[in-house]
């Protein structure tokens, strides 16, 4: 990652995000309502952690066929995910409750979906939401050398297929942030010393992800190996299953907003500095898709409004329907993009489409 300064332009004569949030503040203050989650996130957290810890205490005390098990561990996935997307990324916004220590508390909801808060904020509140969609800035973009998310990374010849075998590594993710990416992350993010407010200490900070890896190895593979007269393979496997459930789905929610091809991917000049403001960046960089269906609408916590979300990312996700409206039309007055896909499905082949463009050999592309 680079980790030379980058400058977001200060001028926007036109006032964009002036205007626009005034009138987003207006909407809240005329219909009397807060920014944060009301009794509709409220339930919708309980059913997400039902989808999530039911069917592991149903494994632990039913003594269900494996075929059943199996089912199970599937559906602990969807749930873990529907967690990480509508409780904990909420949370750890500031936006699920006006009260801090609710926001915490689901913030922390992270560490039973294997991840870390220190982690997850400096990686998705500082980098990817401050610089996104910026090369070697935006650690989001960032897949190694197996899978290439922008036209300026570099090529490699294994590349040409990537939108063949890219679906298959999506399921890993949520998978390597239990065994690596935490410890490899923290080591990297202490050293820079980032943070998302004040910089903790480095033996809290240390301390607390190995106690919480061990209390989550002891949650999810201890306590089924003591409880369980299953073969150990059998209870790994499922261990693996409901994480590549989860991993499939963000991983997928997460690339149809940025690696996509209405999604630009600007560089800053030589001296650091970005063509537009960073308000008016985000419209460049991200696209809603489906926002019309309820059902991804409910379960993907407003993920797929990635638009209001990226803007407003305090504001609750539960209330990007009504201010998508306010910030589409903004957006046509100022003469600036609003990038959308009308449905999930064409977002879908866009982004393996678009992934098809950036494996080919740069000098054959575009």
């Amino acid at each position: 990652m680079n980790a030379s300064p980058v400058r977001f332009s200060r001028k926007d004569s036109a006032q964009f995000f002036k205007t626009l949030n005034k009138r987003v503040n207006e909407y809240f203050k005329e219909n009397s309502i807060k920014k944060t989650g009301n009794w509709k996130l409220h339930l919708k957290t309980v059913i997400m952690f039902a989808l999530f810890l039911t069917p592991y205490f149903l494994i632990l005390t039913l003594g269900l066929p494996n075929w059943a098990n199996l089912l199970l561990t599937m559906v602990m996935g969807v749930g873990m995910a529907g967690v990480g997307m509508n409780v904990m990324h909420d949370g750890n916004h500031g936006s699920y409750s006006n009260k801090k220590w609710v926001n915490k508390l689901m913030g922390s909801s992270i560490y039973i979906l294997a991840g870390n808060v220190y982690n997850w904020q400096v990686q998705h509140n500082v980098l990817h939401h401050t610089y996104t969609n910026i090369h070697e800035h935006d650690e989001d973009m960032e897949a190694g050398r197996i899978l290439r998310f922008s036209k300026h990374a570099e090529w490699k010849k294994h590349h040409r297929f990537q939108h063949f075998y890219s679906v298959f590594l999506y399921g890993l993710l949520t998978f390597n942030w239990a065994i690596t990416t935490d410890f490899q992350q923290m080591y990297r993010y202490m050293k820079r010393k980032l943070s998302y407010g004040k910089l903790p200490s480095p033996a809290v900070n240390w301390s607390t992800l190995v106690v919480t890896k061990l209390l989550y190895v002891t949650i999810w593979i201890v306590i089924p190996l003591v409880f369980l007269d299953i073969a150990w393979y059998k209870i790994l496997l499922g261990f693996f299953v409901m994480h590549y459930v989860a991993g499939v789905i963000l991983s997928v929610v997460f690339q149809l907003a940025h690696i996509i091809d209405h999604a630009d991917t600007p560089l800053p000049d030589a001296q650091g500095n970005m063509k537009n403001t960073w308000a008016i960046h985000q419209l460049f960089t991200t696209v809603n898709f489906g926002t019309k269906n309820k059902i991804v609408n409910w379960f993907t916590g407003g993920l797929n409004h990635q638009v209001e979300h990226h803007i407003f990312p305090n504001i609750s996700h539960i209330h990007y329907t009504k201010i998508s409206k306010i910030v589409k039309q903004t957006a046509k007055e100022f003469n600036l993009p609003y990038h959308e896909y009308k449905t999930t499905r064409k977002a879908v082949i866009s982004h393996f489409k678009h992934l098809k463009e950036l494996g080919k050999q740069p000098s054959l592309q575009y």
